[in-house]
């Protein structure tokens, strides 16, 4: 494999674009991710003076470019008639606001996304072919195509979702720490709308996820959202069903009139037990995992060392007797 890319200039050519090109994407991404991590903090922080009006800004100049210019992108293909609504643009948008990305046009870019690998993955398959000069059979060449146009289709989601699962993962595991400071802010007198000022700020360091959706919270309800659809919308936005309970108890808990402070107190400890439930069950399954390399590549060399004895005596003393000598 080597050999023929060194010999044949286009495919080395090919690869050093490829590697460029991926090179170039990784740093665009982790500056992206650095410059929104960075806004958020300067959002909850407040630049130390807590949350205001008047330091929300908007994202880094790069990302705003990012944004108009995928936008700009998907606007320009559905004037010219491809449509890139998708059918299931309801369940698409839950699942990439779940994934933090909230734009309005990105379940469209997502789409658009896809449709793109669908094309470029066989068409790279191709090109592949042509370049090496290989002749594979027509059934050969229609599995590889068929197996790049679904691992265009399906990577993206697959992408999408695991991403989803890590932000949750990342918002439940901090989620019980923030139920305790709002427990301890509520005490203390604080009313709902300073209690998640509050609890975002000091979450910014430690749980930067969490502190994104109370900073949300916030900001919606001094835009003159209720505190119901502002809670609903955040467990929307999380997309954990902790989240939504969370937001159910604390709805049910203002409309009746019931203490919000035993309300905190009791799910915090639930949601702590969960935290130690969960951290429990990964411990549990360390076994069984280690089981897998330790049967694959500890078992044949031990029974290599318990045979090998064996194997040799064998072979001094049985086979000779065996042949007569």
């Amino acid at each position: 494999m080597i050999t023929l890319i060194t010999d044949n200039p286009a495919l080395k050519w090919m690869l050093l674009a490829l590697l460029f090109a991926l090179v170039a994407a990784a740093a665009y991404f982790v500056t992206a991710a650095i410059a929104a991590r960075q806004t958020v903090r300067s959002r909850l922080a407040g630049e130390g003076s807590g949350y205001s009006g008047d330091m929300v800004q908007p994202g880094s100049l790069r990302a705003e470019q990012a944004e108009s210019a995928w936008l700009k992108l998907v606007n320009a293909i559905e004037k010219r008639g491809l449509s890139l609504v998708d059918t299931k643009d309801k369940a698409v948008r839950q699942q990439l606001i779940a994934a933090g990305y909230s734009a309005t046009y990105a379940p469209r870019v997502y789409t658009l996304v896809r449709l793109t690998l669908v094309i470029l993955l066989p068409l790279l398959a191709l090109g592949y072919f042509w370049l090496t000069g290989a002749s594979p059979g027509l059934f050969t060449l229609y599995l590889v195509l068929m197996m790049s146009a679904l691992a265009g289709l399906y990577v993206p989601n697959i992408f999408i979702r695991a991403k989803a699962e890590r932000r949750q993962r990342e918002i439940l595991n901090g989620f019980p720490d923030a139920l305790d400071l709002m427990l301890v802010c509520v005490e203390a007198g604080l009313g709902l709308d300073a209690t998640f000022a509050r609890v975002g700020m000091e979450m910014t360091q430690s749980h930067p996820r969490l502190a994104e959706q109370l900073g949300a919270v916030v900001l919606e309800l001094r835009a003159g959202r209720s505190h119901e659809d502002a809670l609903r919308r955040m467990a929307d936005r999380a997309g954990a069903d902790e989240i939504r309970a969370f937001a159910t108890l604390l709805i049910q808990s203002t409309k009746l009139g019931s203490s919000v402070a035993q309300t905190l107190r009791i799910y915090a400890a639930e949601m702590r037990e969960k935290r130690r439930m969960r951290a429990e069950e990964k411990a549990h399954r360390l076994p069984v995992l280690l089981s897998i390399p330790l049967v694959a590549c500890m078992l044949p060399v031990m029974i290599g060392v318990l045979m090998l004895p064996a194997a040799i005596r064998v072979i001094r003393q049985v086979v000779p007797a065996l042949g007569g000598g």
